[in-house]
């Protein structure tokens, strides 16, 4: 651990690390996976350790603090998690902390990209230690100027204090304590038993702006010329535009400036792109278009025909063993993976440089891509990251910023991109359809084995994460896609339970021109633990235990045992429910943490005079008891805010939310269509407990909530139905429940779906 400070007109901070891996428990279980050893965000967090030493802590002249994050905040709150670590260790108040989303940065390489719940289990010791230098310095100049021992001084709020009270406020020392050469230091950090503020619950910084609609957006940008710009997309799948039939007359309608064919190519999906002074005359002029198609590659594809396709391709599982065997097979059909902000980016491309927009999970990459797509030298693109409402792994790709270049380029004027909603989940980034298989072998007691084999469409992971991984696996070809696959799902795939000999084996097919897929929240986990759970219940039934007690006797990590004990005792598990109700309760382990999920769901026919259709009743999630264990808590109040969003993510994906792939296209145009989580199937009782400090390390909580509440809600339903659920959402199979918006053009007609009648 070594600290730098910075040669600069006021205190300037940074830090160094080497990459100390988590080790595996000790304890000669007989089950052992990769990811006991090294993870997704151990490879995440050794890619970004060359660089951490480029990443600062200023002191302003008014004796603020300042940090440049190369993250993407899209909701998740790292800025008030990253503000609360250089506070705490500064003695600053929060408030005076100032984080801000840093431009892309070529230099800082993959220490600039946003995904696997891998920002602050990354950045959290570099933060420590750049703002232990900074304050270290701050005491020093303080010793300096009061001719006092540094050891007599206390700090508190920004102010130094010395025996008989004299004080020095950073203000004070801010530039006095500047160097004027680079300096290597051994900080000095602050206990954990002295942290005030990482460890309490802290509201956002930036939620006053947030309530009050002050935040700013890509869409909110006021760039000069960039007028509002939509694009009319195929009826299908990738496919393209030919030809316009009533160009001239659309040209023509109110508003309007441009209209031209953009042409499908690597970058973006192409369409015909309108330009107009307001977002509603460029809808009115997408409705108006007579738009000549041609085929994209799935057109005539439906959900059945890539059904056969994955279970023509599953591996096979390993040869029997003698025992009992458990068998079964999983179905996961296509599911939305946008978040409420719709895909936008604002764009300004003139002869020789380019200047882009956008929430940018991946900026480096983007940049990278942008400037070759449209031949400019990468130092004349410049990219700007946004904050972003929302995104689940969609703005790791960067599709909406190319799509504004390349028509800002087409049309020689700058744009403000956003995509329809009907846009998002038609042509959006979504989660592969998935079949897991899963047979457990047991006898005298034990489990002898556990076999998975995943067959998925296959999940793009060329948005930077792909490029990553095959600089730290040489063995990886460049661009060998499937590869970064295998390699993520090795780092994430586990079985939390000493059962035996484990297998788990990925295989996925088509290529990524055939199906817009996306690594949406948590990547393979919810599913793989969906179908490993479920699988655990029928164990339990075919060994005659109860699903608490066989999961206690199995567990094999301590971090899992104690959340799953709390989670049990915290949701009183066993308690007394009438028939059609029942508890389900399921354990994930991933991103330096553990976590445990019960929950109650409501599984009888619907009796209260509530005002919906009946593909809009159903089981009703009633009660949630989550438990996480992150390792060290940063915010706990941050901390259960995102576990509740992923419950609410891991209801919707078992009960309701997926789409329905017919002839090429997807039915669902919004959010009513695909039925995500409504206010009547919201939990009542949620009560999401963090657990106290474990290892001292933060672990990513992002993705960390979904898979965990997803195998309960599947579990819980399983036991109150008294029939184990195979094919998800459950609803899928069953009527419709909305009419679809038409496909040509693919905007809507009627914003009102059926739902006037909700209560």
């Amino acid at each position: 651990m070594v600290g730098y400070l910075i040669a600069a007109p006021t205190v300037v901070a940074a830090a160094r690390f080497g990459l100390v891996t988590e080790q595996a428990k000790a304890a000669g279980l007989p089950t052992v996976q990769p990811v006991d050893h090294y993870d997704l965000s151990d490879i995440l967090t050794e890619a970004a350790l060359p660089t951490m030493g480029l990443l600062k802590v200023t002191v302003n002249p008014d004796g603020s603090a300042s940090f440049d994050l190369p993250r993407a905040e899209v909701g998740q709150g790292i800025t008030t998690a990253c503000a609360m670590t250089i506070a705490d260790e500064m003695e600053l108040p929060v408030e005076k902390v100032h984080v801000t989303l840093a431009d892309a940065r070529p230099e800082l390489v993959w220490n600039q990209l946003t995904g696997g719940s891998n920002s602050m289990h990354a950045l959290y010791e570099p933060l420590r230690v750049a703002a232990a230098v900074a304050r270290g310095q701050l005491v020093q100049a303080a010793a300096d100027e009061l001719d006092v021992l540094a050891s007599q001084l206390s700090v508190k709020a920004g102010v130094i204090t010395a025996p008989g009270g004299r004080t020095l406020s950073f203000a004070d020392l801010a530039q006095k304590a500047a160097v004027t050469k680079t300096t290597a230091v051994t900080p000095k950090l602050k206990a954990s038993s002295a942290q005030t503020v990482v460890g309490s619950d802290q509201r956002r910084i930036d939620a006053l702006e947030a309530v009050t609609g002050r935040k700013q957006f890509a869409m909110d940008l006021q760039v000069p010329n960039a007028l509002p710009t939509m694009l009319c997309r195929p009826p299908t799948i990738n496919g393209h535009a030919v030809s316009v039939q009533n160009l001239a007359d659309v040209k023509a309608m109110p508003g309007v400036t441009d209209v031209a064919i953009v042409e499908h190519n690597q970058f973006v999906q192409g369409g015909v792109a309108v330009r107009a002074k307001t977002f509603g005359q460029c809808i009115d002029a997408v409705r108006a278009l007579k738009v000549t198609w041609a085929p994209g590659p799935v057109d005539g594809k439906s959900a059945d025909d890539v059904a056969a396709d994955l279970k023509k391709n599953e591996l096979p599982l390993t040869p029997k063993l003698p025992g009992t065997t458990i068998e079964e097979v999983f179905t996961f059909h296509f599911r939305p993976g946008d978040p409420l902000e719709t895909n936008c980016a604002v764009a300004d491309v003139r002869s020789g440089s380019a200047e882009i927009w956008s929430s940018l999970k991946s900026p480096i990459w983007a940049k990278e891509q942008i400037a070759t797509s449209l031949g400019i030298p990468p130092d004349k693109t410049t990219v700007h990251v946004t904050q972003g409402g929302g995104s689940f792994g969609r703005h790791l790709f960067c599709d909406a910023a190319f799509e504004a270049a390349w028509i800002s380029k087409q049309l020689g004027k700058p744009v403000k991109l956003m995509w329809h909603r009907t846009d998002n989940f038609r042509h959006g980034r979504v989660h592969p359809m998935t079949t897991s298989r899963v047979r457990i072998t047991h006898a005298g007691g034990n489990v002898l084995s556990f076999d998975q084999r995943h067959t998925c469409v296959a999940t793009d992971f060329t948005q930077g994460i792909g490029d990553l991984l095959t600089s730290m696996d040489q063995s990886l070809p460049k661009q060998n896609s499937l590869q970064f696959s295998q390699t993520v799902f090795m780092l994430t795939a586990n079985v939390p339970y000493n059962f035996g000999a484990v297998t788990q084996l990925l295989n996925e097919i088509y290529d990524f021109n055939t199906f817009n897929t996306s690594s949406v929240r948590n990547v393979y986990s919810p599913n793989v633990t969906t179908a490993t759970e479920l699988m655990v219940d029928r164990l339990a039934q075919s060994m005659g235990k109860d699903p608490l007690a066989l999961r206690r006797e199995f567990v094999r990590d301590d971090r899992l045992a104690a959340v799953l004990e709390k989670a049990a005792s915290a949701g009183s598990w066993g308690r007394p429910m009438p028939a059609g109700t029942a508890q389900g309760i399921a354990i994930h382990k991933e991103y330096k943490g553990a976590s445990a999920c019960l929950v109650e769901i409501d599984c009888r026919p619907a009796t209260v005079n509530r005002k919906v259709r009946d593909a809009y009743t159903g089981p009703r999630v009633t009660k949630v008891t989550h438990v996480v264990d992150v390792g060290l808590p940063i915010n706990p109040l941050g901390i259960r805010a995102q576990i509740m969003g992923g419950i609410m993510d891991g209801i919707a994906q078992v009960l309701s939310y997926g789409l329905h792939l017919e002839k090429g296209a997807y039915l669902e145009g919004s959010w009513d269509n695909a039925f995500y989580t409504r206010q009547w199937n919201v939990p009542p009782e949620v009560n999401v407990i963090v657990m106290p400090p474990t290892t001292g390390k933060a672990g990513g909580v992002g993705e960390f909530g979904v898979g965990t509440s997803m195998a309960a809600v599947a579990c819980a339903y399983g036991r109150a139905t008294g029939k184990t659920p195979t094919s998800f959402p459950i609803n899928h199979d069953g009527p419709l429940g909305f009419e679809p918006y038409p496909t040509s053009p693919p905007i809507p007609q009627s914003p009102t779906n059926g739902l006037e009648n909700v209560s």
